[in-house]
């Protein structure tokens, strides 16, 4: 194969197997990861066929490493970690160092060295923000109690990965010179780290939102998404070339950066492609490390590693949880959702190859437990009421906790939610009129000046475009009761289309300027359309019948036949 062409070939033959197997995946009911994984093993060195290019694989895949680490820190919410504190922080730290003793001790036994145990059991300790949140949502508990915890101890899981990430280099590299030459090393790491928070804090945050606010006032789509990119990718470059740290840990602050500023919400819808792309690319490089004819030889690791993540991190999480007095269910559902290894598992065995101390079983061992855990979780999560009944009824007694737990969640479930599409004259008096009927709405609005200005009033406003799934999802569509779709003109049915896709039962009441647009968004999904060509035909016969000395009920019987010639049967006028 022509070298020039191992780029081409190796991406095109990435995605496709990718693209195969996750779709298989998807449609039996599995995360798309699984899918992807198994298309790296069918395009590595060790199985027939088609053969991609390793080394482009991996340069590939850091791109991916650097947008996942860029996407963590823009959904990183400092306010969800401090919600459940008082659980996810002794939890995670008691969970993860319950899991890395016990991933240790299989690296131990099966005769590797103590950093490449210490390291493994770190990898097998953090769980997949993706795969997490997946169940979540499928499972309809992500904005549970319940959902909320098992974020924001993912959340915790996420920030010790990355000071892992920052220290394991000086860990290994000083291990060398004893003591005193690990702490020089983690010493010096810690040094940078705090030099490139400062920078990128003091700095990223005078520049970033100002670069982003400007490229946003174009209006271009391509200039904004292209910007986010820059963004990404020059900032984790620039991590690494001047601060000596991992172009990881510097998308990370990144993101941080932009998930604090206005156009977080965009900036993850518009990067959402590209960033998956890539990720994608990720899973399959991983695939590509293994090789089936040694999973007989490793077995026992592998099955001692698969008991650790499916058994010992959820009874960690378990007994932690019960400890704090939290209701069963919301325990089972915590320790169930973290059964399993993703994304991070294998950034970190990454590190430690580069490092030279992850040996190659370490590496077949994660990817065949990443695969199994994955795969099992959503049919563990699925049991986890049944797990609670019937550990309640062995221990014959209930958490006090429990009444006020599903008391909250019951008035949660009560609230109403609605969501507003834009915030011209329409849109402020619908948000007007929702609030003062004791409806807190949530705007989705493309104009950066008005979000600010409904921030300032106390409105919740995220800025985005509603065509973007990811807007939609932040706004909270899933839960939400209606959506009022104000901005007429082009797309209103392929939010609408998309909204009802994700939410069945959304009530959707939507704008329209012409009639002929009407037809198109009751075909999405819009349960009432109001039209400015009819309004203003009501409106106008009204005011000359009133004119010319109709009666109410003369008015009231021609704006029926109005109704019937522009809407060809009476209806409303909605």
């Amino acid at each position: 194969m022509p070298h020039d062409l191992d780029l081409i070939f190796t991406l095109t033959g990435g995605l496709t197997a990718a693209l195969t197997l996750g779709f298989i995946t998807q449609r039996l009911r599995l995360s798309p990861i699984v899918g992807y994984l198994l298309a790296g093993i069918l395009v590595g060195p060790f199985t027939p066929g088609f053969v991609a290019h390793k080394s482009i694989a991996d340069q590939l895949a850091e791109i991916g490493v650097i947008l996942l680490m860029f996407g963590v820190g823009m959904q990183f919410h400092v306010r969800e970690l401090l919600a459940v504190r008082k659980v996810a922080v002794p939890g995670a730290l008691l969970q993860i160092a319950v899991a890395t003793a016990l991933g240790a001790l299989v690296g131990r036994v099966a005769g590797w060295s103590w950093a490449a145990s210490l390291v493994f059991g770190v990898a097998i300790s953090v769980a997949s923000t993706v795969v997490l949140t997946r169940v979540l949502s499928d499972s309809h508990v992500l904005h549970t109690p319940a959902g909320h915890l098992a974020v924001g101890w993912l959340v915790l899981e996420d920030v010790f990965t990355v000071l892992v990430l920052v220290l394991l280099p000086g860990l290994i590299g000083g291990a060398s010179g004893g003591v005193t030459g690990v702490a020089i090393s983690v010493g010096l790491a810690l040094l940078k780290l705090a030099g490139l928070i400062a920078f990128t804090f003091i700095v990223g945050q005078r520049v970033i939102p100002v670069l982003l606010g400007y490229v946003a006032k174009t209006g271009s789509r391509e200039l904004f998404t292209l910007t986010v990119l820059v963004v990404a990718l020059g900032v984790a470059v620039g991590s690494a070339k001047l601060f000596g740290s991992s172009m990881a840990l510097g998308a990370f602050l990144g993101g941080l950066v932009v998930g604090q500023s206005d156009f977080s919400s965009r900036a993850a819808s518009e990067a959402l492609p590209m960033r998956d792309a890539f990720a994608v690319l990720f899973f399959v490089s991983v695939g590509m490390l293994l090789d089936p004819s040694q999973l007989a030889a490793g077995w026992p690791v592998t099955v001692a590693t698969l008991a650790v993540v499916l058994i010992g991190k959820p009874i960690a999480a378990l007994v932690v949880v019960l400890l704090l007095r939290r209701p069963m269910k919301t325990a089972f559902a915590v320790a169930l959702s973290l059964a399993q290894i993703g994304e991070f598992s294998f950034i970190l065995a990454a590190l430690g190859r580069q490092l030279g101390v992850m040996p190659d079983e370490a590496a077949q061992a994660l990817v065949v437990v990443s695969i199994a855990s994955i795969t099992l979780n959503p049919l563990l999560f699925s049991i986890r009421d049944n797990f609670a009944r019937w550990t309640s009824a062995f221990f014959l007694r209930r958490q006090p906790a429990a009444a006020s737990d599903e008391e909250g969640a019951h008035v949660d479930e009560l609230t109403h939610r609605a969501i507003v599409v834009g915030y011209g004259p329409v849109g402020r008096t619908l948000t007007r009129l929702l609030r003062e009927n004791g409806i807190e709405p949530t705007v989705i609005e493309l104009n950066l000046d008005t979000v600010r200005a409904v921030q300032a009033e106390g409105i919740h406003a995220i800025y985005g475009d509603a065509m973007q799934r990811e807007i939609l999802e932040r706004a909270g569509v899933a839960k939400a009761d209606s959506l009022l779709y104000t901005s007429a003109g082009a797309h209103g049915d392929g939010v609408i289309e998309q909204a009802k896709g994700m939410n069945p039962r959304l009530f959707v009441l939507a704008r329209a300027f012409y009639l002929r647009e009407a037809g198109p968004l009751k075909k999405a999904g819009a349960d009432a359309v109001v039209t400015g060509e009819a309004e203003v035909a009501f409106s106008m016969t009204e005011r000359l019948l009133v004119r010319l000395g109709a009666t109410a009920e003369q008015v009231e019987r021609e704006r029926e036949r109005v109704r019937s010639e522009l809407f060809g049967q009476p209806v409303q006028a909605g």
